[in-house]
């Protein structure tokens, strides 16, 4: 999951957020994923458009949508009334007639039984070297083992884990260093604003700004002590000097991820205790399904379902949605989802209801694959559409090794319920396909608008997001928008729709993502198109 969104800066000190209000009327660049391209020029998904001209009037059905992420705020006010709510669970009630006790809202597969959070985890290379090196470790000749496939995996595996090992310190040691320079840019600014020296929380609280620099700067205070609460104690320059309280979390990164190079499931058998290796040990978890921490899923939950025409923050794809949820994927980075938790997220969201499983999450190895593949069957045999992030290696997906996919082991088949995506940007030239995203004329199915997407985060607060992990919820929801007007199509059907309405772009030429190289758009995915909810509707009014 580790490199599935991209932060995109929206303040001098790169806070990613805006105010907890916002205008009614968004600008372009703050909806572009709704807009339609013959309308508003860009490759929007054609969902306001879809609104105006083919449902007013029309009666819809409510769609749950499962959200298997890290989490999702289910207290965001743009998100009130669209959260799911188990029809089988009572608040309080502690009933666990099925495994999961008081899953009220849904599910976390990262979490203990005493309600602590699991945040950090190891990449699937850290855990699959781990386990491989006892039987490889004594191999001098590595030319005799040229024909060994483990020998040859473990080499893959061992290459991707000193990749993570590496990345692992230059993210933290870089937030460190970022963020401390962050706080030493916003403490002199405040320092000039009220006239003070010390800066302490009342201080922050009572200032009036006149300006663009002193709002976005008190709105960074006023994130910092919502996230830090110990700071208002102290003065700003004391934390600047003592890197307290500021900068602990990272710290205990550090010291967690050196334990997590020893033993990669060091935090899951300490928070979780359930056994990674078994399918049937089931009864794990905690119904904690976010946090202030929850970003990426409350950003994806919000792009799907976030209330349309209340006067504040986004407008969703789907207007009568319930947000299903589930957590199985690491804050931490990189860090990958373990395939147990994914298996039983899907089989979760199928049992309890969900239509469609939105899925931006993705990661290089799948050592235990045939649990996900027997959940990926039962979610087809019961209807369940999985919409899923291509990844941001720029990749062609055709020849890299992607997890999850629709392929199962031993060319046994290909799921009919999966679709895989990839992200373009707001550019209508060149550089409309993103350039971190993957592609693959045979693995990913269709674009979708997937760069500087304004959504929901935690704190009733709103950021830009971009990465595949944003094109596959805008997907997850044009889905959810047909079968809430056409409730008797399956999950193959759906599909099939999308696919066939997207907006065609065989013949443009564009870069390929990741390079300068012009090809024809048609060559980096199945449909050669974007997705179009206009279009798909439409369709859908004659299956």
């Amino acid at each position: 999951m580790k490199n599935l969104f991209l932060i995109t800066a929206m303040c001098i000190f790169n806070a990613a957020l805006y105010a907890q209000t916002t205008p009614q009327k968004l600008t372009k660049l703050q909806s572009w994923q709704l807009l339609d391209y013959k309308q508003d020029s860009v490759y929007g998904a054609s969902v306001n458009r879809a609104y105006k001209e083919l449902l007013k009037g029309k009666k819809s059905h409510t769609v749950i949508v499962a959200v298997i992420d890290e989490g999702v705020d289910i207290t965001h006010e743009d998100l009130q009334g669209h959260i799911w709510t188990n029809p089988k669970k009572n608040p309080g009630s502690s009933i666990n007639n099925d495994g999961y006790a008081d899953d009220v809202h849904g599910w976390n597969f990262l979490g203990g039984k005493d309600g602590k959070m699991m945040y950090v985890a190891s990449s699937e290379a850290d855990r699959e070297y781990v386990r491989l090196l006892p039987k490889f470790s004594k191999v001098i000749d590595s030319a005799s083992e040229i024909n060994n496939k483990d020998y040859q995996y473990f080499l893959r595996v061992k290459q991707k884990h000193l990749q993570d090992s590496v990345q692992r310190s230059a993210i933290v040691n870089g937030q460190i260093i970022k963020r401390m320079q962050r706080l030493v840019d916003a403490d002199s600014v405040m320092q000039k604003l009220v006239k003070k020296h010390h800066i302490y929380f009342d201080d922050v609280n009572s200032f009036q700004p006149a300006d663009s620099l002193g709002d976005t700067t008190k709105k960074y205070f006023l994130r910092l002590y919502k996230l830090y609460p110990d700071a208002k104690k102290i003065a700003m320059d004391s934390i600047v000097i003592g890197n307290q309280p500021y900068v602990n979390d990272l710290k205990e990164k550090q010291l967690l991820y050196a334990k997590l190079a020893k033993d990669p499931f060091e935090s899951r058998k300490e928070i979780v205790g359930d056994d990674p290796f078994n399918i049937n040990d089931k009864n794990y978890g905690n119904n904690v399904v976010g946090d202030k921490y929850a970003d990426h899923g409350t950003h994806c939950s919000g792009i799907i379902a976030a209330v349309r025409n209340n006067g504040i923050g986004i407008d969703g794809v789907a207007d009568d949605v319930m947000i299903m949820p589930l957590r199985a994927v690491n804050t931490g980075a990189p860090g990958d989802e373990c395939d147990k938790d994914i298996a039983l997220s899907i089989r979760y969201a199928v049992d309890h209801g969900a239509k469609i499983i939105s899925m931006s999450f993705g990661k290089n190895f799948s050592p235990q694959k045939q649990w996900v593949d027997e959940a990926i069957k039962y979610a087809e045999k019961k209807g369940v559409l999985l919409v899923h992030a291509a990844m941001n290696d720029n990749a062609n997906a055709d020849s890299t090794e992607c997890y999850p996919n629709p392929y199962f082991l031993n060319s046994s088949g290909v799921a009919k319920n999966f679709i895989n995506v990839g992200a373009i940007s707001i550019d209508t030239g060149l550089a409309l396909p993103a350039n971190f995203s993957n592609y693959g004329q045979k693995k990913v199915d269709l674009f979708a608008p997937g760069v500087d997407i304004y959504s929901s985060i935690p704190g009733n607060q709103y950021a830009s997001f971009s990465g595949t992990s944003m094109a596959t919820p805008v997907v997850a929801g044009v889905a959810a928008l047909i079968l809430e007007y056409y409730p008797k199509l399956n999950a193959k059907q759906v599909k099939e729709i999308i696919m066939k309405s997207v907006t065609p772009l065989k013949g443009k030429m564009v870069f390929k993502p990741g390079t300068k190289e012009k090809v024809d758009f048609g060559t980096l995915c199945v449909s050669g198109g974007v997705v179009n909810a206009y279009q798909a509707l439409q369709l859908a009014e004659h299956y």
